[in-house]
């Protein structure tokens, strides 16, 4: 299995999918996922693309350190495995957490990023918009919360594929505890105005974890931001409608690389 090894000794796991020649695409998870999340949506994104997916220190199959984390440590491993793929620049699109590393990239190291996909996401908790107050879930299914209602109801063994998919490659308690550390000590909200790449915004309606209403809320102050709505979907949009969400992500990929072509 491929590993890329940090200065610290943390090794990251990851895979490369579709053509060399496509331009690269990064996949960042969530807080907890790991590469098998994205299953059911690298094989439409790897066909024009070269994908790289990988877990996060703390995530699946890398190493879950027990140690201060802040949201430049997730953007620095990022970069780093650029660095050790040959890869000089690449879109991101992140997932929750991972569309915080994304953000912060954009913010950082601009010049490495062609473009950004926030999903289901926020700039920083402080003044994020919350949750839903009517989110209830039974406590012994809180996995619950990560779908639409409706979809949960109406496919069942959907979800418990997923549930026995993320079983495989358990976060310790430890590793979610720094994630959601170096998450409560960031905030981007001030620095919107700052980002300069291409951004798609993509949120489902019905997210329960991540109010709607931070997509609307990033995509009016992130400058040219395009704002996409998954009607019906939860937090995980795209385990419910992979066809749709994939289909809004490569169409606008296809315009970032079309426009930079027009400007080489």
């Amino acid at each position: 299995m491929p590993f890329l090894e940090r200065p610290d000794g943390c090794r990251l796991y990851y895979e490369l999918h579709g053509s060399p020649d496509g331009s690269a695409l990064v996949l960042l998870e969530g807080m907890g996922g790991d590469v098998p999340g994205w299953r059911r949506n690298v094989p439409h994104l790897s066909a024009p693309h070269r994908v790289v997916a990988y877990d996060f220190r703390g995530n699946g199959r890398s190493d879950q350190p027990d140690e201060p984390m802040t949201m430049s440590t997730f953007v620095e491993d990022t970069m780093a495995l650029l660095d050790g793929l040959g890869i000089e620049r690449a879109h991101l699109y992140g997932q929750s957490f991972g569309g915080m590393v994304g953000l912060e990239a954009a913010l950082t190291r601009s010049e490495r990023v062609r473009s950004i996909v926030l999903a289901a996401t926020h700039a920083g908790p402080s003044r994020a918009a919350r949750s839903r107050t009517d989110a209830k879930v039974p406590k012994d299914r809180p996995y619950l919360a990560l779908y639409s209602p409706a979809f949960a109801r109406a496919h069942p063994d959907h979800v418990a594929e997923d549930v026995l998919v993320g079983s495989q490659q358990p976060q310790s308690t430890s590793a979610g505890r720094r994630q959601w550390e170096a998450m409560q000590a960031w905030d981007a909200w001030d620095r919107l105005s700052q980002i300069n790449v291409p951004t798609l915004v993509l949120h489902g309606s019905d997210d329960l974890l991540v109010p709607v209403r931070n997509a609307q809320l990033l995509a009016a102050a992130i400058p040219g931001a395009e704002l996409a709505i998954l009607d019906g979907a939860g937090h995980v949009y795209h385990s419910e409608q992979p066809e749709r969400a994939d289909r809004i992500v490569l169409d606008f990929l296809d315009r970032v690389d079309a426009a930079e072509g027009r400007r080489a």
